[in-house]
């Protein structure tokens, strides 16, 4: 599905104010949580970068071991 800045704009906007639903275009969406809403700015977020040609964020986690482990 193809996003645009305007749709991301709009579901920033309802983020910020704390309600669940958002009106793209001719249509009305009713979230069922902050957290879905937040889960799918992320996914437009990369989507519409992507599309723009901006390369994908990677994230690298290092875990560190200290001491003599399970013996």
């Amino acid at each position: 599905m193809a996003f645009t800045t305007e749709q991301i704009t709009q579901l920033e906007g309802a983020i910020a104010a704390g309600v669940l639903s958002v009106r793209y275009a001719d249509r009305t969406v009713t979230y069922q949580s902050l957290g879905e809403m937040r889960k799918l700015l992320k996914q437009m977020r990369c989507e519409l970068g992507t599309a723009l040609g901006q390369p994908r964020r990677r994230r690298i986690v290092r875990l560190y071991q200290s001491g003599m482990g399970n013996g």
